[in-house]
């Protein structure tokens, strides 16, 4: 099956949130992970998201409806970029807990994770965070095609230790690596066909405290 997005909305407060009944699968990482690049991957479209040399480029939540599946996709302000002031982390910071809390309809949550870095702090806090909450984790490695074959295999190691075995795709933007299984996860993780990894030790469970981690 052919799936592609549209854009629908895009929410910059929180009186902008919109609710939904259709599953939607939030995506969220580090600014400067690549989530841009990699819904145009899903899309097919070299311009859906706009991309940027510069981190924090994504400051909304925007929700992209997948076709003709029905699902959404909704890619989350990307956090860990200390170039922004304060007060416009802490807005990032309400705007994603918000999101979290109050989405009855969200299936689960990709994490993208940059391939050519090791396990970074406030990537280890969210998807602890959602094992901690039970909502099912999806991890993404970005960027494969930056790294040797080696490299990938070692940090699809480093991270299945982290996630209780669980390993996490690799892909590539520019290259399409991954974007087929990418795409097949997401279908089964909005049909619930995917279950909540086993509660981390020590994850942290208020929402609040874990999304100020990532997004301090």
């Amino acid at each position: 099956m052919s799936s592609t997005l549209v854009l629908e909305t895009t929410a910059y407060t929180l009186e902008q949130l919109i609710h939904l009944d259709a599953p939607q699968i939030a995506l969220a990482g580090r600014s400067n992970v690549g989530k841009s690049s990699l819904v145009n991957a899903l899309a097919r479209r070299k311009q859906l998201a706009k991309t940027s040399s510069t981190p924090g480029k994504t400051r909304s939540v925007n929700y992209y409806r997948v076709e003709p599946e029905g699902f959404y996709i909704v890619d989350l302000p990307g956090y860990g970029y200390a170039q922004c002031s304060k007060e416009e982390r802490k807005k990032w910071a309400k705007l994603i807990e918000k999101y979290i809390v109050s989405c009855k309809s969200l299936r689960g949550l990709a994490v993208l994770l940059d391939c050519r870095l090791d396990p970074q702090r406030l990537d280890v806090d969210l998807t602890s965070y959602a094992r901690a909450n039970n909502i099912p984790l999806l991890p993404v490695l970005t960027k494969g095609d930056k790294c040797k074959l080696r490299e990938r295999s070692d940090r699809q190691k480093q991270w299945a230790v982290l996630l209780g075995g669980r390993k996490p795709l690799v892909t590539a933007s520019m290259t399409g690596l991954g974007i087929a299984d990418l795409w097949r996860e997401l279908r089964a993780l909005a049909a619930g066909g995917l279950s909540a990894d086993d509660e981390a030790e020590d994850a942290p469970s208020d929402t609040s405290d874990a999304i100020d981690d990532v997004t301090a």
